[in-house]
């Protein structure tokens, strides 16, 4: 059923078609924010939270996580052989320091499943603290970012091309601010040389 326009004199008819055009105008801008225009922001630098020394490293106790719980894969879903080698390494344990960059302290919670055929395991990730898990958790830790998206380009004209929810008139053209990084996973470095294993990832 089509939408009814509401009866309105022709000064109203013009500013409904005005606050339509500004409508598509902003859809069509967030419509060509391609995830590859996104990417290409510059990613917002954030100190690290947990600095340790050497000797405070070496003295602390490692701490291997394991999955709270697992979910076997249905059973018509299979594991692919031709990507033996890319799980063997990606299950290989790393030692790293998660860091929650929205809640600083919180412990990390999510799911993974790194290759069809696998469990689905959930994860209780403690941050601030160097732990050895295996490096998918790590690097599915290190993807989790967001873009902030802002209004720039124009002057004020007097038209808007967008306003929110509390009312706050947008002016210009929408372009990506920053990437910024949510959650964040650090290699610890070690004293052992490189050749002798903790592999980074």
């Amino acid at each position: 059923m089509a939408e009814k326009k509401p009866n309105v004199n022709s000064a109203g008819e013009m500013e409904l078609e005005k606050v339509k055009a500004q409508g598509d105008h902003f859809e069509n801008q967030v419509k060509e924010m391609t995830l590859d225009r996104m990417n290409q922001a510059p990613k917002l630098e954030k100190e690290e939270q947990t600095k340790l020394s050497q000797v405070e490293l070496s003295n602390k106790k490692d701490i291997y996580l394991k999955p709270r719980r697992q979910l076997s894969p249905g059973r018509n879903e299979k594991f692919n052989e031709k990507f033996r080698d890319d799980y063997n390494f990606q299950k290989e344990y790393v030692n790293f320091i998660a860091e929650n960059n929205e809640l600083i302290g919180e412990t990390i919670e999510m799911w993974t499943k790194p290759f069809p055929g696998m469990n689905t395991e959930e994860w209780a990730i403690p941050t601030n603290k160097p732990i050895w898990a295996p490096r998918y958790v790590a690097e599915q830790i290190k993807r989790k970012s967001y873009h902030r998206l802002s209004m720039k380009g124009h002057e004020y004209t007097g038209d808007s091309i967008g306003s929110d929810e509390l009312g706050t008139q947008y002016y210009g053209t929408m372009a990506v601010d920053n990437t910024i990084q949510r959650l964040d996973a650090r290699p610890v470095s070690s004293r052992k040389s490189l050749f002798m294993g903790a592999a980074s990832f």
